[in-house]
C-alpha cells in the first residue's frame, strides 16, 4: 500500500487482484468503517459482494453514525457529522455509492450540489446573557503568549506531545482565549484531552482556521447522518450480494502468533443466544472494528434521566481480549478505562408547535423551516455552566418528521455540575429539564420555561461514556497499526486503529483505515488519496497565521531604519509579496 495525490491515481481503475475470487471476507461491527471496507472490497479489489459477511450486535448497521425515530419516546440522533472538501478518502468512497434521493447521481453528487446551492456558514456563533450576542467578532483573542503556545506545539515532535494533556504544553491565556472556545466546542475537546491529538488537529485544518468563527469550513448533509450516508452506502451494498447477521455479538478471535507472522484462525460469537463460530484460513480475511465512542449509550426520555453505564461493554471487553494476546494490537484501556474523563452527554429535543421556532429564529438569523442552513453549525451558550452548545441542521432532519416540527441537537462538555436554570447537573436531568435549561439560554421568560418544556417539546437525553475516549492521552503503539506487522489476514479498522496521516473523530479517519485495511490485505494497485497538505502549503499557513493574529501586522524588532530596509529587500521578493497579500506586513513605500 501506498499514498497518493492528484488526479492520476485519484481516477485510476486498478486491475483484479490475484486470487480474490478465493478470499472471503468477515467484518466485525457494521459501522462507517466496516461498511466502507467492504465497498473498497468490491469496487476496486473487485470480490464479490456475496463472499462477504458483516457482523453486528446491534439490530441495524451505522455505528455511531445514527438517526432513529423511536416510537414512545422521539427522534434520536447521538451526534452529528461534521465535514469538509478535503476528506479525500470518504468522497473517493461516496463518488461510487448511488444517491437515493435523486436519480442518476452519486451521494457525493447529491452532496456537492447540496452544499453549491446553500453554502453553510453561522450567523452567531455564540450567546450569553440569555440569547445575546457574546460579541466575539469572529477574533481568536490570542495573547502573543497564546500565539507562541500555539507554534510551539505546532513545530513540535509528535513525540514531545506523547502522554501530555492539552492543559500542560497550552497556558491560561490560551484556555481563555475566543479561539480556545470555539475549538474546544466544535471538537469536543477538555482540557485533560491529548496535546497529541490537538497538535494533529491543528495540522490536519490549518486551511480552515478562518472557517472556525463561522462554520464556513463545514458541509452537512441533507438529513441525519444516517439518512443521508449510511442508509445508501447500506443499500448498495445489499445490492451486491453482501450478507448482515445483525443480533450477532463477537465474543473472540483465535490468532495463530508463530515468529514474525501473525494469522487469526478462528471467529467467535453469540447469535441468538447460540454460540458459534467461524474457522478462518489464510483466504480469510478478518476486519475488526475496535472499541467504539458510543458503546453502553443510554437513552433517557421527556421524563426520565439517562443513565451512565459503566458496566460489561462488549466493544472494549473484545478489543480487550484480543490485546492480551500480542503487544502489538494495542492498549484499550489507555482510551476506554476513563469513562468519568470520556463522557458527555447530548439531548435531541424536537418541538412540536409553533411557540420555540421564533426564539430559534431570533437567535440563528434564519428561517427554521426554510429548508436551508438554520444555525449553520452549533450556537454556544457561553456562560453555560454546563457549557452547551446547540444547533439546527436543515429541516426536517428526519424524512418522517412533520413539516411543523424542528429537530434540535444539543450537547454539552460539563455534565457533572448544576445548571444555570435548572439547578441539577445534566447527568440527573430528565428530557423536560435539560429542555428547561435550554430554553433558558435561548432567552425565553422565565414564567413560560416551564410551560414550554412540558407541552411544547420533546426530549430525548442520551448519556455515553465512551464519547472522547479517543482524545485521551496516549503515545505510539497505544492504539495498533490497520494491519499490524506480520499480519497476513487481518486487520483492525474504525477510529481506534492507527493511521498515521490523520486525525481521529471524523467520517474521514473510518474511511482510510478501512480504504488502508482492504487495500493492503488484498494488494489493490491503486494509492490511498493523501491526506490534504495544507500544513505543507506556505500560503495556507500565513492565512492562518493572519487569523490566529486578528488581522495584526507582523512587528518586526529593531530600530526603525533597520525595519524599513529589511522591509524594502523584501518588496521586491515572492516572500514580500505573499506577506502583503495575507496581511501580515503593509505596504510601507
Amino acid at each position: 500500500m501506498y499514498y497518493s495525490s492528484g488526479n492520476y491515481e485519484a481516477f485510476a481503475r486498478p486491475r483484479k487482484p490475484e486470487g480474490v475470487e478465493n478470499k472471503t471476507a468477515w467484518f466485525v461491527g457494521a459501522g462507517l468503517a466496516s461498511m466502507s471496507a467492504a465497498a473498497f472490497l468490491i469496487r476496486d479489489g473487485q470480490m464479490p459482494g456475496d463472499r462477504i459477511t458483516v457482523f453486528e450486535r446491534l439490530k441495524l448497521p451505522g455505528g455511531a453514525l445514527d438517526g432513529i425515530k423511536e416510537p414512545k419516546k422521539g427522534f434520536v440522533i447521538r451526534g452529528g457529522r461534521e465535514m469538509e472538501n478535503h476528506f479525500e478518502c470518504l468522497w473517493d468512497l461516496f463518488r461510487s455509492v448511488p444517491s437515493i434521493e435523486i436519480d442518476g447521481a452519486s451521494v457525493l453528487d447529491e452532496f456537492y450540489w447540496l452544499n453549491k446551492d446553500d453554502p453553510n456558514f453561522s450567523l452567531q456563533r455564540a450567546t450569553e446573557k440569555r440569547s445575546q450576542d457574546a460579541h466575539t467578532g469572529g477574533l481568536f483573542t490570542l495573547s502573543n503568549k497564546a500565539q507562541k503556545d500555539m507554534v510551539k506545539v505546532f513545530l513540535a515532535a509528535p513525540e514531545e506531545m506523547e502522554n501530555k494533556r492539552i492543559d500542560e504544553v497550552f497556558g491560561a491565556d490560551f484556555l481563555q482565549s475566543n479561539f480556545w472556545m470555539y475549538w474546544r466546542t466544535m471538537f469536543a475537546f477538555e482540557e485533560w484531552h491529548s496535546a497529541l491529538e490537538m497538535k494533529l488537529y491543528l495540522h490536519r485544518f490549518i486551511h480552515h482556521i478562518g472557517g472556525l468563527p463561522d462554520f464556513s469550513a463545514l458541509k452537512f448533509t441533507k438529513y441525519n447522518q444516517y439518512e443521508s450516508l449510511v442508509l445508501p452506502l447500506y443499500r448498495w451494498l445489499l445490492d451486491q450480494g453482501v450478507s448482515f447477521r445483525f443480533d450477532t455479538e463477537i465474543t473472540d478471535i483465535d490468532f495463530d502468533l508463530t515468529g514474525d507472522r501473525k494469522q487469526a484462525t478462528k471467529i467467535h460469537y453469540v447469535s441468538e443466544g447460540a454460540e458459534g463460530a467461524v474457522e478462518l484460513g489464510e483466504n480469510d480475511l478478518v476486519f475488526t472494528t475496535i472499541g467504539s465512542l458510543t458503546e453502553n449509550s443510554d437513552d433517557g426520555d421527556h421524563h426520565t434521566p439517562a443513565k451512565l453505564l459503566d458496566g460489561p461493554a462488549p466493544a472494549w471487553d473484545l478489543w480487550r481480549r484480543i490485546a492480551a494476546k500480542d503487544p502489538s494490537f494495542g492498549h484499550p484501556d489507555v482510551f476506554g478505562g476513563h469513562i468519568e474523563q470520556t463522557k458527555w452527554e447530548s439531548a435531541t429535543v424536537t418541538t412540536l408547535d409553533e411557540k420555540i421556532p421564533g426564539y430559534i429564529q431570533k437567535i440563528c438569523k434564519r428561517d427554521p423551516f426554510s429548508g436551508k442552513v438554520v444555525t449553520g453549525g452549533i450556537v454556544t451558550v457561553r456562560d453555560s455552566s454546563w457549557l452547551m452548545s446547540w444547533t439546527v441542521n436543515r429541516q426536517p432532519h428526519f424524512k418522517q418528521q412533520p413539516e411543523d416540527q424542528i429537530v434540535v441537537w444539543i450537547y454539552s462538555l460539563f455534565v457533572d455540575v448544576p445548571g444555570d436554570y435548572v439547578k441539577k447537573p445534566m447527568s440527573e436531568c430528565t428530557g423536560e429539564e435539560i429542555t428547561r435549561e435550554w430554553l433558558y439560554h435561548l432567552g425565553v421568560p422565565e414564567t413560560e420555561i416551564d410551560e414550554l418544556a412540558a407541552n411544547s417539546a420533546k426530549c430525548v437525553p442520551v448519556m455515553m461514556p465512551y464519547v472522547t475516549a479517543f482524545f485521551m492521552p496516549r503515545k505510539a503503539g497505544d492504539r495498533p497499526d490497520v494491519v499490524p506487522e506480520g499480519a497476513v489476514n487481518f486487520a483492525f479498522i474504525g477510529q481506534f486503529a492507527e493511521s498515521t496521516r490523520d486525525c481521529i473523530f471524523t467520517t474521514e479517519y473510518s474511511v482510510r483505515t478501512a480504504m488502508e485495511a482492504s487495500y493492503q490485505l488484498l494488494g489493490i494497485e491503486r494509492g490511498v488519496p493523501e491526506v490534504y497538505n495544507s500544513t505543507f502549503d506556505v500560503r495556507k499557513l500565513l492565512a492562518a497565521t493572519s487569523r490566529l493574529r486578528d488581522g495584526d501586522e507582523l512587528r518586526i524588532p529593531g530600530p526603525e531604519i533597520v525595519r524599513k530596509k529589511l522591509m524594502k529587500k523584501l518588496e521586491s521578493t515572492e516572500i514580500g509579496v505573499m506577506l502583503e497579500e495575507y496581511g501580515l506586513v503593509g505596504d510601507k513605500k
